[in-house]
């Protein structure tokens, strides 16, 4: 057989497909392997570089996979999809992947360390906790109304009738609805300590980087955005400039132009969604304080002219960019005033 240059890998729970080709693009391996058997094959095979689409799991096998001397690219699965040729099945994908991990013009996702993904895991599980804490309030406001005690909109109101659910005194609820609401209401209480114990997990690894301690000092960065950048973008260099990794996160406007004629929309959501919408978050922050402010700045102008929520999203892009400068040249945040002076 001849010696394997590059490979396609499709992966999933326990069946592997690999697609091979040689230096002169020709395929010389098909195979399917089981997962118990897929390490051990590229153990024995000489280092090439190894194409994989960046989905579930495939950041554990890209790490792998360069312990044993490959070199491994991780590819968005929908630039990936154009290179499948008919019928979509493994073997097809695995040729599909091969193909399209050689093209010049393909864009490549930064494979992220243990630690990275860990990082990521806690913004995650803060997510389903706060969505759980969501549900828990709506379930105890929903359940209460039924026998007609509402209370106000807020932290302020849920705590109003967790009181009358705890005052067993209190005759309006039966007392088989009661056990009921106490079980909800424990549960609403289990899922606030942990929601306050992620957050303090949050906040330490923001300060424990270099580089999140000075991401933080950008107006609209706080922890949360801090520790998700450090852990989302391991490399910037795969960036070209700021305006890619804007577009990466989906703030840059849709494109529609043609015969030389741009037509411009709104944003594209493409991309990484929980730092997408971080960001706005952030800025919507940095706009709320600037509405109540008196300085002239490129935002006050900006808000002059468009709704907040659009200058939001314009904020966020300009933070996106700042932030892809001050990873690349490791230099602190600097006022735009500062820098006009």
């Amino acid at each position: 057989m001849a010696e394997v240059r590059v490979i396609g890998l499709d992966i999933a729970k326990s069946v592997f497909q690999l697609h091979g080709v040689d230096a002169a693009g020709a395929t010389v391996l098909k195979k399917q392997l089981k997962r118990s058997r897929l390490l051990p094959f590229f153990e024995k095979l000489p280092p090439c570089l190894v194409g994989i689409e960046a989905c579930a799991t495939s950041h554990f096998w890209a790490r792998e996979l360069t312990k044993r001397g490959h070199e491994v690219k991780l590819m968005p699965a929908q630039y990936v999809k154009p290179y499948v040729k008919r019928q979509k099945n493994d073997m097809a994908d695995a040729e599909a992947i091969a193909e399209a991990v050689t093209r010049p013009s393909m864009r490549f996702v930064g494979p992220k360390s243990a630690e990275q993904q860990s990082t990521m895991m806690l913004h995650k599980v803060r997510l389903m906790l706060n969505r759980q804490l969501t549900m828990l309030t709506n379930a105890i406001r929903a359940h209460m109304a039924e026998f007609g005690i509402v209370a106000a909109v807020g932290r302020g109101g849920a705590d109003q009738l967790i009181a009358i659910i705890d005052d067993e005194a209190d005759a309006r609820i039966p007392t088989e609805a009661r056990q009921c609401l106490l079980m909800l209401v424990a549960q609403l209480r289990i899922v606030k300590v942990q929601i306050l114990e992620n957050d303090r997990r949050v906040m330490a690894l923001a300060r424990a980087t270099e580089l999140g301690r000075r991401l933080m000092e950008v107006p609209g960065v706080g922890p949360l955005v801090a520790s998700a950048l450090v852990a989302c973008v391991p490399d910037p260099a795969i960036f070209r400039c700021g305006r890619n990794m804007a577009a990466w996160l989906g703030l840059v406007p849709r494109q529609n132009s043609s015969g030389g004629k741009e037509r411009l929309g709104s944003i594209t959501k493409a991309g990484n969604r929980y730092l997408r919408q971080m960001l706005f978050v952030g800025a919507m922050a940095v706009i709320r304080r600037a509405m109540q402010g008196t300085r002239r700045t490129w935002l006050s102008r900006l808000l002059e002219r468009r709704a907040p929520k659009v200058a939001a999203a314009a904020l966020a892009n300009k933070t996106a960019r700042t932030v892809w400068a001050m990873m690349m040249s490791g230099e602190r945040y600097r006022e735009p005033m500062a820098i006009a002076a």
